[in-house]
């Protein structure tokens, strides 16, 4: 009885004060050769909030729309103690989503890779609740959103209820994107869920197993162990090569008989996969899915998904051929969701494809309604829109020109209100604005060059054909709601003494800095222990080694101590025992 209260109170002790785990995990994963820390988040300061003051006023009520990577990230770096913070979502935890792929074999566990929610909000500062419910409405007139709860409570049905806000941070994600093409929603997996991820990982056995029965012909096993992945993007790509290690090193020990019968198809409707990726990691990830069998058909866009057979189309030849498979995975794209389309209607942008917002996150024509993640897209000012008002904030003397002097006093302001202007100036190998101001009159010139409103439209006229938009990815999401998490965390002190580049249609200074993306580099797992790695400076590392660093980093951006020691436990279940191929 001693020892159990000893190791209750010793279970206890870590379960109340994550923080000390880290010492455990880190000598765990450092014990193998491997060392990935990262700070997870500090737990509440039992002091500290016995310090703060309850504030005089009403608590302004934040509610936070969706528990992805964006919301998530929100929330774990919310610390202003003056909000009331309510989360809503039909998912009551966050998913490490780039691990889905690992899951849909048995790498890496489904529970490995998801945190409750609520351990994640009651960490943190600021108060905060969570409900399980899906938003189906937004009304920004009265600020409220209504919801529709999952779960049945009186028998009669889900339950309906509004939320006041005066603050909403829409973070609800993205859709499959089907492109309406016949078939789709019904003959295939998708994979963007834990769910999703455990469907196929149940279906790629059942395959196997129906395949291993006595009565079935040659044609029909073939046609089971058929496995077709459409989208050649790095989630397409890595679960083609995750089946691929999975039947090679696990499944041909359990089904011998079936083993020279499987087949692996990937389908891509452009030139090559990997499209965002170098061009070298295109090609070596081309050739590798060649030498270890993947059947890589570039250009075949499907037309029809059938209960049995897929249809393709030939982009350049316009030939529409059909193949029998077992199971087809969905990997294509992204959509928006209905409840954001009504929205979008609502205040006026429904004629755009994503939810529009301003350089802060803020949605377009919307005070207090934030938006980040992949449900919207920042829609970058133009230079040449503010072409005018930018001239005449430069031009303090009101002469009608513009002197260098005069316009290097609002050169970081412009720079840091218009980001495309810093990534002209790196394509054009410019070290300024300066330099493009001088080339528009001529090599050689002077300090005391001058430019009337006409030659600075001219030297300007093409720094917005650079223009692009972020990537629908888990980091960009982060970095928002990093981002909006700081601004909520400063709003009172930015009221006051605003930090922000120049208003150039205004007066005075935005109140805060806005959102500046970071890519810090992405992977590309190509099986068989090898990973390609895009780092930033152009730096690319493909092998064994990248694999490593793939480890660390995934292992390290875990958002918790217990995840990260889940995920690691789990890898290195695998490299001893292999992964579980039984029904559950």
């Amino acid at each position: 009885m001693q020892r159990v209260t000893v190791i209750e109170r010793f279970s206890k002790t870590f379960r109340d004060n994550p923080s000390l785990s880290k010492l455990l995990i880190v000598f765990t994963v450092s014990g193998g050769g491997l060392v990935a820390y990262s700070e997870a988040g500090k737990s509440n300061d039992n002091s500290n909030a016995g310090a703060l003051v309850e504030a005089n006023n009403r608590k302004k009520k934040v509610v936070v729309l969706g528990t992805g990577w964006a919301g998530t990230s929100f929330l774990k770096n919310l610390k202003d103690p003056s909000y009331d913070v309510q989360v809503i979502s039909p998912r009551n935890y966050f998913a490490f989503t780039p691990l889905l792929p690992s899951v849909t074999c048995g790498t890496v566990e489904s529970r490995s890779v998801v945190e409750p929610i609520r351990n994640i909000i009651r960490k943190r500062y600021a108060e905060a609740y969570y409900w399980e419910a899906e938003c189906i409405k937004i009304d920004p007139e009265n600020k409220k959103v209504y919801c529709r709860s999952n779960l049945s409570t009186n028998g009669n049905g889900k339950e309906e209820f509004a939320v006041d806000y005066d603050y909403l941070v829409i973070a609800t994600g993205a859709r499959v994107n089907t492109f309406n093409i016949p078939g789709v929603e019904e003959n295939t997996f998708f994979l963007k869920e834990v769910e999703d991820a455990q469907k196929i990982r149940r279906t790629v056995i059942d395959c196997f197993e129906k395949a291993s029965l006595p009565t079935l012909s040659d044609e029909e096993r073939k046609r089971l162990l058929h496995f077709v992945i459409v989208g050649g993007g790095p989630t397409g790509v890595e679960f083609a090569a995750q089946l691929h290690d999975f039947v090679n090193e696990d499944i041909v020990r359990l089904y011998p008989k079936v083993k020279d019968l499987v087949k692996i198809t990937l389908l891509e409707a452009t030139d090559h996969i990997l499209n965002m990726f170098d061009k070298r990691i295109t090609a070596f990830a081309e050739e590798k899915f060649h030498r270890d069998g993947i059947d890589v058909k570039t250009g075949s866009m499907v037309v029809k998904v059938g209960e049995k057979e897929i249809s393709t189309k030939d982009v350049k030849r316009g030939e529409i051929t059909s193949m029998p498979y077992g199971m087809a995975v969905w990997s294509t794209g992204i959509g928006t969701r209905p409840v954001i389309m009504e929205f979008m209607k609502h205040i006026g942008q429904g004629s755009r494809r994503v939810l529009a917002t301003d350089e802060w996150l803020r949605v377009e024509g919307q005070e207090n309604v934030y938006a980040l993640g992949d449900c919207a897209t920042i829609n970058q000012r133009k230079v040449m829109e503010d072409i005018a008002a930018i001239f005449q904030k430069a031009d303090k003397d009101n002469s009608g020109t513009l002197t260098v002097k005069e316009f290097q006093e609002v050169l970081n302001d412009i720079c840091e209100r218009y980001p495309q202007v810093e990534l002209y100036l790196k394509n054009k190998k410019m070290s300024n604005l300066v330099d493009l101001l001088k080339e528009s009159k001529g090599n050689g010139v002077k300090e005391s060059i001058e430019v009337d409103i006409e030659e600075f439209k001219s030297a300007l006229s093409q720094v917005d054909t650079d223009m692009k938009n972020l990537p629908a990815t888990a980091q960009v999401a982060s970095q928002q709601g990093v981002y909006l998490a700081k601004c909520f965390n400063r709003m009172e002190e930015c009221e006051k003494n605003p930090e922000g580049p120049l208003r150039f249609r205004g007066e005075g200074r935005h109140r805060f800095h806005p959102f500046r993306y970071r890519h810090l580099g992405q992977f590309a797992p190509l099986g068989g222990e090898q990973t390609a790695a895009q780092l930033p400076g152009d730096w690319v590392s493909i092998g064994h080694s990248s694999q490593w660093l793939w480890y660390s980093v995934y292992a390290s951006k875990q958002v918790s101590w217990r995840t990260r020691a889940l995920v690691v436990s789990d890898w290195v279940r695998r490299f001893i025992f292999g992964r579980d191929s039984s029904q559950i």
